[in-house]
């Protein structure tokens, strides 16, 4: 499967008005603490614009609401895998996402076939508090070695300046946050990413 090599996650529908325009054609809503009313109108919305560009909007998490609004992506991570419908998921046909963070997590998210494998984080990340250190380009490599065919992602305190190593160590997609949504000016920023994930 071929994806875009520039993975933005954001954490509104408001983002994507930002993105989309730009030509981000893959893109993450991870949404945390709001009513599910709001959080429904968001992954509405953010599906709507996403189609009218042209590109595919995941959605972090919230697996019901991802098959009920008819998301055709879905990203999860290993405490979500505990509680997701995984066989309701796959009836819906909808491709999947898994983060993985050592090598018990990789083994569990292969076996389930997915659409694309995450790494992280590869470098240390203010995104949030997390047990894991930052996993290196090393571990980039050896597990795009295990994951073989399937696309790899590289998260976590990734910069634009950093975007080439993960590329060059075997991640065929690197995903931002910060580098992004912290950046004074994250329309040129994220310009800049579309320019050295071409």
């Amino acid at each position: 499967m071929n994806l875009p090599r520039f993975y933005p996650i954001f954490d509104s529908a408001d983002w994507l008005e930002r993105a989309l325009p730009l030509g981000v054609k893959f893109v993450q809503l991870r949404i945390k603490d709001r009513s599910p009313d709001a959080l429904r109108l968001d992954i509405r919305v953010g599906l709507a614009m996403a189609r009218a560009h042209g590109a595919a909007l995941v959605v972090n998490d919230h697996w019901q609401m991802a098959i009920e609004e008819g998301a055709e992506w879905l990203h999860l991570g290993q405490e979500d895998l505990d509680a997701a419908d995984l066989p309701a998921i796959r009836r819906a046909g909808i491709k999947l996402g898994l983060s993985t963070h050592d090598h018990a997590e990789l083994d569990r998210a292969l076996a389930l076939a997915p659409e694309y494998v995450a790494l992280g984080p590869v470098y240390p990340t203010i995104l949030k508090q997390m047990k894991w250190h930052q996993q290196g380009l090393e571990r980039v490599s050896e597990w795009k070695r295990l994951v073989g065919d399937t696309p790899l992602v590289a998260i976590g305190g990734m910069s634009v300046e950093r975007a080439a190593g993960a590329f060059a160590a075997g991640a065929d997609i690197v995903s931002a946050v910060t580098d992004i949504t912290l950046n004074p000016n994250p329309e040129a920023r994220m310009r800049e990413w579309l320019g050295v994930c071409a």
